[in-house]
């Protein structure tokens, strides 16, 4: 489990990564199972991760992942403000053990709600070259790790909903923001991989930032029963939700991941999702890895349908 906490300004905390945490020896190491009785709901519903197929990775602050030896890559948020640091050495001292990699996405802002500047205010200071010293220190720490590492800044740019600060810039903006970070990274980092991350919309090609800055290409793939209901009229699966996205990305001829995973629902709904996630498709050749993303949603989906808990283990307290 790696875990990273914002400051609290209030006790004046310290921001670390906290590493361990409790793991069931029970559960299910490879894959979740349908329950012996059909009418109960899945309780353990991590994916089968399937040999020579995709290989599979997770964000995992929970740890429920932490014993599992068929993890490949271990995901990691943090912001570039308000954190400490020295703490991603702790990072990848777990993912040594474990013989991972690191996915590690950089959020462009504080995660302190109150401390967050306004789209605009974040999109100058970044062109102006305000943050390169938050950049450069992350990227120094991360060029000094021992682990494979990968990069991915500014996540889902072309999304307009408002989620992040940093989406929907005017594309020419965020490439720029982009290249300018990913060149830091590259002095101070040369050996990290770097990945450019959209969310899979058909507008994503305007935010493409050139072959040379992109090393692999990220998308966000989650299936939630309920929204699918409304909006698609029945469910979708694995495949289905991809395929979009997938077809977007797939001429820019490097290898995709799936950054961010999730799915909730029902048996019916997450048992195809449990099985194929990490399987071989004819219809995407180029993906490589898929990352769970093992954790409550943090912003409210639409239709009213709150945070989806993607956690695999359902019924753990947070």
């Amino acid at each position: 489990m790696i875990r990273v906490k914002r400051r609290a300004f209030a006790a004046g905390a310290v921001a670390s990564l906290v590493v361990g945490g409790s793991y069931i020896a029970s559960r299910a190491q490879n894959s979740g199972s349908a329950p012996a009785d059909p009418s109960q709901p899945i309780r353990d519903k991590r994916p089968i991760v399937h040999a020579n197929a995709v290989k599979f990775g997770a964000y995992d602050p929970h740890g429920d992942f932490g014993a599992q030896a068929s993890v490949s890559t271990e995901g990691l948020f943090l912001p570039w403000e308000d954190v400490d640091l020295e703490s991603l050495k702790a990072a990848d001292t777990y993912a040594l053990q474990r013989n991972r990699d690191l996915l590690i996405t950089v959020e462009p802002w504080s995660w302190d709600v109150g401390w967050r500047l306004t789209s605009g205010q974040l999109r100058e200071r970044v062109l102006a070259g305000a943050y390169d010293a938050n950049m450069r220190a992350i990227a120094r720490l991360i060029g000094g790790m021992q682990s494979k590492a990968i990069l991915r800044w500014g996540q889902e740019m072309e999304d307009t909903s408002g989620r992040f600060s940093w989406a929907g810039w005017a594309p020419r903006d965020y490439i720029t923001a982009y290249r300018r970070m990913m060149d830091i990274s590259r002095a101070e980092a040369p050996g990290v991989g770097r990945m450019w991350s959209p969310k899979g919309l058909a507008n994503l090609g305007e935010y493409y930032p050139g072959d040379e800055y992109v090393d692999q290409v990220g998308l966000s793939v989650f299936g939630l029963e309920g929204y699918d209901r409304i909006a698609h009229g029945g469910p979708q699966d694995f495949v289905e939700k991809l395929k979009p996205g997938y077809d977007r990305v797939q001429d820019y001829g490097k290898p995709v991941w799936v950054a961010e995973l999730g799915y909730e629902g029902g048996n019916a709904y997450i048992q195809p999702w449990i099985d194929t996630v990490t399987a071989r498709h004819d219809e995407f050749p180029r993906l490589v890895e898929v990352v769970y993303f093992n954790d409550r949603e943090v912003h409210p989906w639409p239709y009213n349908l709150g945070r989806p808990d993607w956690r695999v283990v359902r019924g753990e307290a947070v």
